[in-house]
């Protein structure tokens, strides 16, 4: 018979010692209706076990793919990139790829990491543009290097089966970026999102708990004179840790909530007050596959949106894959 505790203990003992996916595709993922309801946070991104800082000294590398399908009613019109449109319909895929070291040398108690991401983003974005003769259909479609995420600190603390995590973001505007055009791999503006994490793990069960929070400030988008509001938002899931052959199959489900804390702000007051909320929830499926100190993960979300507001109404799918050395 399968030997639960001594089994989930080592196992806890990797996983716990390993990765932050992180706010990192954020940075990539969204690079379309920038001002109009979606920014750098993107659900999911940071949500289940493998998302905990890492605890155990060396290397994390980590490859991502997000798509993404949605959109807005025909009667919302969205800022986007100094224009106005209505009916607005989404596709992207966008592949981030990035690196993480954590240090010997505790920092307040706690490893210390810090680590970027870079990203490519492909996007379709079609809909109906607001002029002084009229509205006309466009459709743009865009490829390119998306924005870049730093993380200049993450700290991880482990007491008994907890974890506490703190974490600041900083996206950077380096995506390719016009005004006027409906779709953009860039956002063009920089974004600080600070975030704090509360995780659980059974050793005997392989039961896992995992809650993040955090949220982002926007800083103005220099080509529009337009700053996005401050986004508040939790992540979190709950896992089922399963002996499969010489690694661990992970089931669970991830959830979101999001809410948007203060207006968007421009000077011409274009749309008034276009604060965005969403909620969602949905399964989460990976594969654990540990190797003393080396590790291999792969896990698969999709979450669709089931509550939204001001904000694009659709699916997030996520591939990750994790290496850890």
């Amino acid at each position: 018979m399968f030997a639960k505790k001594s089994a989930f203990g080592a196992l806890h003992n990797s996983i716990s010692q390993f990765i932050l996916g992180c706010a990192l595709l954020a940075a990539a993922a969204t690079a379309n209706a920038t001002e109009g309801g979606i920014g750098y946070y993107v659900p999911g991104t940071t949500a289940t076990l493998i998302d905990r800082a890492p605890l155990q000294t060396g290397w994390v590398v980590e490859p991502m793919y997000l798509h993404y399908s949605g959109d807005f009613g025909a009667n919302v019109n969205v800022p986007i990139a100094g224009v106005v449109a209505a009916g607005i319909d989404v596709d992207l895929d966008a592949v981030t790829a990035g690196a993480l070291y954590t240090f010997d040398k505790p920092v307040l108690g706690a490893k210390y990491t810090a680590g970027a991401y870079l990203s490519w983003v492909d996007v379709k974005v079609t809909g109906s543009i607001e002029t002084a003769f009229g509205n006309f259909g466009r459709r743009s479609h865009e490829s390119g290097l998306g924005d870049t995420t730093l993380i200049p600190a993450m700290l991880g603390w482990q007491k008994d089966n907890w974890q506490y995590n703190a974490l600041l973001t900083i996206h950077a505007p380096t995506g390719d970026y016009k005004t006027g055009r409906l779709a953009n791999p860039g956002l063009n503006y920089w974004a600080v999102d600070p975030s704090f994490g509360v995780a659980y793990s059974n050793q005997a069960s392989g039961f896992n708990a995992t809650l993040f929070a955090g949220l982002t400030y926007n800083w103005e988008n220099p080509d529009t004179d337009y700053q996005s509001g401050t986004l508040l938002h939790l992540d979190g899931s709950v896992q089922q840790m399963v002996k499969v052959g010489s690694g661990f199959l992970t089931l669970g489900l991830n959830a979101f909530y999001l809410n948007q804390v203060s207006d968007d702000e421009h000077p011409g007051r274009i749309v008034g007050e276009f604060r965005q909320r969403s909620s969602g929830i949905g399964p989460v499926i990976g594969y654990v596959l540990p190797k003393g100190r080396c590790n291999l993960l792969l896990e698969f979300r999709w979450l669709p949106q089931l509550d939204t507001k001001n904000t694009t109404e659709g699916d997030y799918y996520w591939l990750k894959l994790v290496y850890q050395f």
